[in-house]
């Protein structure tokens, strides 16, 4: 299994336009993070995790060229915006499934209609084939994957455990039942925001705090925003086990 970090980025990614922020003007490339998404790819089968609005850009950056479907945590913009930059992969390989929960479907139909229509369809427009995903195992080409259930704020997401990884991003918190889906792990992916407490997002203490508790080989973090710090400075305060992700990293397992 090969894992792409396409982004690492908070919503409104980094640089973040107009500041002047030490972080937003390095020239370390590790400090510049589109919306965050991963590429999950096993055998001939390639899935992707969000479709932010870097999608597009992620999707060339990355060269790839076909994705079976993409499974979204949440409905938020910076996870669901780019949905119809999946055009071009619908002309070359077919409708793409997409697997959400139920209220994100509902939510994404109403944010793109043109996608969904039956009747008087405009001929450009992507097509997608929906698979409402609950809190139970699910079969994706042969490869059982396991939501996580966890709290954004009041917000419901899903993280997903493939085999020995896992990835959870815009958590705050994880109820003790679903850690028990986390044992085990070798790589575990968790965001990690900045220092300072968020109100729906773990802080960098809180992340730390997860990773000693689900006890992976390895962690990365990811959905970074520019008050995390310099990637090069915070990662190396990191305990030997724990990295931070970074656009254009690739991991396997």
């Amino acid at each position: 299994m090969k894992i792409t970090f396409l982004g690492t980025g908070t919503s409104q990614g980094i640089p973040v336009i107009g500041s002047k922020h030490p972080v937003c003007l390095s020239k370390n490339p590790k400090d510049k993070r589109l919306r965050v998404s991963v590429l999950v790819e096993w055998d001939d089968f390639a899935y992707v995790i969000d479709c932010g609005p870097d999608f597009r850009q992620q999707m060339l950056r990355s060269k790839c060229e076909k994705i079976n479907g993409i499974l979204f945590t949440h409905e938020h913009s910076d996870h669901v915006a780019g949905l119809d930059d999946i055009r071009p992969l619908c002309y070359m390989n077919g409708d793409m499934n997409i697997y959400a929960h139920e209220r994100v479907i509902k939510s994404i139909k109403n944010r793109f209609d043109y996608i969904f229509k039956t009747e008087n369809k405009y001929p450009g427009a992507p097509t997608v084939i929906t698979n409402v995903i609950n809190n139970k195992p699910f079969n994706l080409s042969g490869l059982e994957v396991i939501p996580i259930n966890a709290n954004h704020y009041f917000v419901q997401v899903f993280g997903f455990r493939f085999n020995d990884f896992a990835y959870l991003t815009d958590i705050k918190t994880v109820d003790d039942n679903e850690l028990e889906k986390l044992k085990k792990l070798k790589i575990l992916v968790i965001n990690a925001l900045r220092i300072e407490p968020h109100i729906s997002h773990f802080n960098l203490d809180e992340a730390l705090q997860f990773v000693d508790k689900v006890k992976p080989k390895k962690a990365y973090f990811t959905h970074i925003s520019h008050l995390l710090g310099f990637h090069d400075e915070v990662q190396r305060r990191l305990p030997e086990n724990i990295f931070l992700a970074y656009d254009g990293l690739q991991l396997t397992l």
